[in-house]
């Protein structure tokens, strides 16, 4: 058991990075779309050891869904999974399911998932920003989808929540169901890159890259499920933590297993 004062030496040597970690953010775009797109343009390297931090190289969080998306999906639906990034998490649930649609605000990152899903007749990309209204037209033909959210509401601001969710909310129609999974780490973003293994005299490389170009993520649990998501509108089926994985890379102490949460949610009849 560590001493008050060894306690206080750690955290004082946590926040030593805090002036490298603003210089780094200052250089991130401040419109969005953009920030993602330079992101993936900038990315030579996905999988094991990859670029990106939260792409772990595995299926293993995905097959850990699992038994959850069983539960509640309707498996003859086809699935649109929001936020696909370079299609990992569309390629694996298109094991599963009938078709699966991958939809990525960034250009670049649905090229990427179009060439690494070469081969695969079931799964597709598109680039669409879904915080735009009416952004999931033509996305449900001909009929409700099931739709997978992994890692998208926790780096939008409340309004981009809710416009996403709101588009959602026409794509699942009467029968199609909703899977999020999102990082909730219950700290402050000092806390959140010295838990992925940033110290102040080395930040691991995916890290480094996200910080530099992309917004400051936030966190998204219970408390913001219940403002995005009203009950008037959605009911929620499940819910409860997750793991959300990072790429080892980082190589710390549980650097690479972040806490978050999931749930489980339809519109309500």
């Amino acid at each position: 058991m560590s001493s008050p004062a060894a306690s206080v030496r750690s955290a004082l040597r946590k926040y030593l990075i805090l002036p490298k970690l603003i210089s780094l953010s200052r250089a991130a775009p401040k419109d969005r779309a953009v920030a993602w797109d330079r992101y993936w343009a900038g990315i030579a390297k996905t999988g094991a050891r990859s670029e990106v931090l939260w792409d772990s190289g595995t299926d293993h969080e995905v097959l850990g869904y699992r038994e959850v998306l069983e539960r509640h999906f309707d498996p003859g639906l086809p699935v649109v999974d929001v936020g696909c990034g370079h299609g990992g998490f569309s390629r694996a649930l298109a094991g599963f399911y009938p078709q699966v649609l991958g939809v990525d605000v960034s250009a670049h990152a649905v090229a990427r998932a179009r060439d690494e899903a070469a081969g695969m007749d079931n799964v597709s990309y598109l680039a669409r920003d879904m915080t735009e209204p009416g952004a999931g037209t033509g996305l449900r033909e001909p009929g409700d989808v099931n739709v997978f959210i992994r890692g998208v509401l926790h780096v939008l601001d409340r309004a981009d929540q809710a416009a996403l969710m709101e588009n959602v909310l026409e794509l699942v129609g009467e029968q199609g169901t909703v899977f999020l999974a999102e990082t909730n780490f219950q700290g402050n973003p000092v806390e959140y890159v010295s838990h992925l293994g940033a110290s102040r005299g080395n930040i691991p490389a995916p890290l480094e890259l996200a910080i530099r170009k992309l917004p400051m993520p936030g966190r998204f649990g219970p408390e913001e499920l219940a403002r995005v998501l009203p009950a008037e509108r959605w009911t929620l089926l499940e819910d409860g933590t997750a793991t959300i994985e990072t790429n080892p890379m980082t190589e710390a102490s549980g650097d690479s297993l972040v806490p978050g949460y999931f749930a489980v949610l339809r519109k309500r009849q």
